[in-house]
């Protein structure tokens, strides 16, 4: 599906190391479905940087291969789990990260439901109260990306380069379980969190112009180093 950003400049590279921590779900590269949400965005943040704001467009695979590779968490409405979710990240005493979800996706704390999130946890309002008056809010949509690996679901390059990785991981995850045994959950667990991963996912490496034996070979060293 299509989605947005909306920032004070045109989004070309995305550095992961640039988002905000303690935001709804953590630090990461924040986009929407909906394009007017991501057009107020990038009108406040432009009025800050002194820019008309920019809105850029990407293309979100949300498909069976995005659930393999990444651990994603959905949240369909404005609820207790999304509360507690959203307190957890946006305490700066929490862990960072806080979760270890690759993408997460669900409504926004935007400034009015911010106002009555802070009275919320001042104590003011109760839990109760604060969720009810969620339920007449009107949609909000956002979703997180917070891992590299989790960009490789995000068409902000050359749509190539995200299929030739999705190539070289499927030989792998067979390569790994027929020849080292592992089960097809155990499999994806080790090589989408593994260093090779990491460099794979980064271009500028330009790993991805070996072969895949070559990768595995180097995967293979890095597993009997551990």
């Amino acid at each position: 599906m299509k989605v947005f950003h909306g920032s004070y400049i045109k989004i070309d590279k995305i550095d992961l190391s640039k988002g905000q921590i303690n935001r709804d779900f953590g630090q990461g590269f924040y986009v929407t479905k909906y394009r007017n949400q991501a057009e107020i965005w990038a009108k406040i943040i432009g009025e800050k940087y002194k820019t008309e704001g920019f809105v850029t467009e990407f293309v979100y695979y949300d498909t069976a291969f995005t659930e393999k590779l990444c651990k994603v968490k959905h949240f369909e409405k404005y609820d207790e789990e999304w509360l507690d979710f959203i307190v957890l990240n946006r305490n700066p005493f929490s862990p960072i990260p806080a979760h270890d979800y690759d993408i997460v996706e669900g409504p926004v704390a935007d400034d009015k439901v911010q106002y009555r999130l802070t009275k919320f946890l001042q104590g003011q309002i109760k839990k109760s109260v604060f969720l009810k008056e969620l339920t007449h809010h009107e949609p909000t949509h956002q979703i997180c990306f917070c891992t590299m690996k989790s960009l490789l679901c995000l068409d902000h390059r050359d749509k190539t380069f995200a299929l030739k990785i999705a190539d070289i991981g499927e030989t792998i995850l067979s390569a790994l379980m027929i020849n080292e045994k592992y089960d097809e959950e155990t499999a994806p667990n080790i090589f989408y969190n593994s260093n090779i991963f990491t460099r794979l996912s980064d271009e500028s490496s330009e790993l991805y112009k070996k072969s895949w034996q070559e990768i595995y070979k180097i995967l293979k060293i890095e597993l009997a180093d551990k």
